[in-house]
């Protein structure tokens, strides 16, 4: 019983300093709104991605909830739908049919929208999941 104690003594005060985090207040002052944010992709499938200006970008439209992505050369289109528990469903997409050089990450780029399931932000950063499993970090563009 004692252990006990200790432990809900220990996961309070862990709780109670997670609270109180500088990086909390971080997370509030940069956090952008999903809707209208340039997301630049940085990560992908687990694999780090060097952010090109104008590629994989996505940006969701609140006014007809559509969405606008870039990836190496094709352009990417559909409509997305979400609500107050960050679901988010984004699809079918329609996408230009230029041969790339990097035809397999924009491929999963595509995959990893239309799969994603939810979605979580973290300061200026959008991570989109697909049950559970993350699939993509974006990054609010400058």
């Amino acid at each position: 019983m004692n252990s006990l104690r200790k432990l809900l003594l220990a996961a309070t005060v862990a709780a109670f300093v997670a609270a109180c985090c500088p990086c909390r207040s971080y997370q509030k002052r940069t956090r952008r709104p999903l809707e209208g944010t340039a997301w630049q992709l940085i990560q992908l499938n687990g694999r780090t991605v060097q952010p090109e200006s104008g590629h994989y970008v996505v940006v969701f439209s609140q006014s007809d909830r559509s969405i606008a992505a870039e990836g190496a050369c094709n352009k990417l289109s559909g409509s997305y739908t979400t609500d107050d528990k960050h679901s988010l469903h984004i699809g079918p997409l329609r996408s230009t049919r230029m041969a790339c050089p990097d035809l397999a990450t924009e491929q999963a780029f595509a995959a990893a929208l239309e799969t994603a399931t939810h979605y979580d932000m973290d300061g200026p950063m959008l991570l989109l999941l697909s049950d559970g499993e993350l699939r993509a970090v974006f990054q609010a563009a400058e």
